[in-house]
């Protein structure tokens, strides 16, 4: 049953995307690359959630709430606000200029040479660290669920290598084939059911703990460890302990803000959806729609963790990664876990593909045209973007296992 609900899922899913690309020039530039600048806003807010949250979230941040309490909720709903500054103020000027890429941004606002140093930086810090964490932690909560390991008859660690391999190889078909487009219409339908199945964990476990009673449930996970539910961090930001902190409250205001403006204002796989709208509005819609859910996303990252908590004790305090599979499996009945496990494959493929052709739009108008051919015609510059969309995949399945 666990497999069934899983092949309807992930079936329906690729079945739909291609239908709905059926009609769609994807050999030219903005076809391939900006999904024909035709993204709405619907498709927009799916498609920056799920871009955005992925495995390393549900597997990391469950699991760092576990072990660390609600303070990391900061991450989430101080995104909303730099959201409402990207619609605001960053998506009028980028749209105005008629941008592709971040980079190219870069160079109107300061030269040449910061446009390809940013580029490469791109692309390097997708191969090294996006690309390998997102499949690494997929195909730990894939082999703990699934325990893939023990139907092959293999080691954990050659069931985590063969789980990669098929995630990153059908994640690079995705990138590769449909462009961004494709990787838009799979994101909107798996963020939406990433949504639904995300939280039928915390509802089923505290409707399990509080016997029927939802309230009643997460009144006993509160007086497990009311210390875990503080949201505002002791720490220091300064000085002797700074360095092993969580999140002081102050670094909040200063460094995090910093941090949340660059990601969704110009991290080229978030604005690159930005870039594809169909016009402004969509593009400001999809953006602020964002903003609302990722109020709503600890409910799905953050909660997990401190019900696991309740379960587990100090069990897993030396491995917080197995606590939110150990979670699911444990409230989940069994069709439902071949959904979430679909949803969750969703979740890794649309972040690994998603990086893979923002990587390739990137090399292919930002290096590939300017210092290689500078010429090359539309169809020629969407080749070079799967050829680099394959080869980073690649160097990225091959990194991987050893996160």
């Amino acid at each position: 049953m666990t497999f069934l609900t899983f092949i309807i899922f992930t079936g329906f899913v690729a079945l739909y995307a291609t239908w709905k690309l059926r009609r769609d020039k994807l050999n030219t530039k903005d076809g391939y690359f900006l999904g024909g600048r035709s993204l709405t806003g619907v498709v927009i807010a799916g498609s920056l959630l799920l871009t955005n949250i992925s495995t390393e979230h549900l597997v990391g941040m469950n699991g760092s709430a576990y072990k660390n309490g609600a303070i990391i909720v900061a991450w989430e709903v101080t995104s909303a606000l730099a959201l409402v500054i990207a619609a605001l103020y960053f998506a009028p000027r980028y749209l105005k200029m008629g941008l592709t890429t971040i980079p190219e941004f870069l160079e109107k606002r300061f030269d040449g040479l910061t446009r390809t140093l940013v580029a490469l930086l791109l692309i390097i810090s997708f191969v090294a660290t996006l690309l390998p964490i997102v499949l690494y932690t997929g195909a730990l909560n894939i082999e703990a669920i699934f325990e893939i390991s023990e139907l092959l008859n293999v080691s954990q660690k050659e069931g985590i290598w063969i789980t990669i391999l098929i995630v990153g190889g059908i994640g690079a078909l995705y990138a590769i084939f449909g462009g961004l487009k494709m990787v838009a219409y799979t994101d909107t339908i798996n963020g939406f059911g990433l949504l639904v199945a995300g939280l039928l964990v915390p509802i089923l476990a505290l409707w399990s703990i509080g016997d029927g009673n939802l309230a009643e449930g997460i009144s006993k996970v509160f007086e497990k460890n009311p210390g875990k539910f503080n949201v505002i961090s002791q720490e220091t930001g300064v000085g002797p302990g700074s360095r092993s902190a969580i999140l002081p409250f102050e670094v909040i205001f200063t460094g995090l803000m910093i941090n949340q403006i660059y990601f969704w204002t110009m991290h080229q796989s978030i604005i690159q959806r930005v870039l594809g709208a169909v016009n402004l509005k969509e593009a400001q819609k999809g953006l602020l729609f964002t903003g609302l859910l990722k109020i709503l996303v600890p409910l799905v990252i953050v909660l997990p963790g401190l019900i696991g908590f309740y379960y587990f004790g100090e069990e897993f305090y030396d491995n917080p990664d197995s606590v939110y599979p150990n979670l699911v499996k444990m409230v989940l009945p069994a069709w439902l876990t071949g959904f979430f496990v679909a949803v969750m494959m969703g979740a890794i493929l649309t972040t690994f593909n998603s990086a893979l052709n923002s990587a390739a739009t990137v090399f292919s108008l930002g290096i590939f045209k300017r210092y290689i051919q500078k010429n090359a015609g539309e169809k020629k510059l969407v080749r070079i973007g799967k050829w680099t969309s394959a080869i980073l995949a690649i160097f990225a399945i091959g990194i991987a296992p050893f996160v």
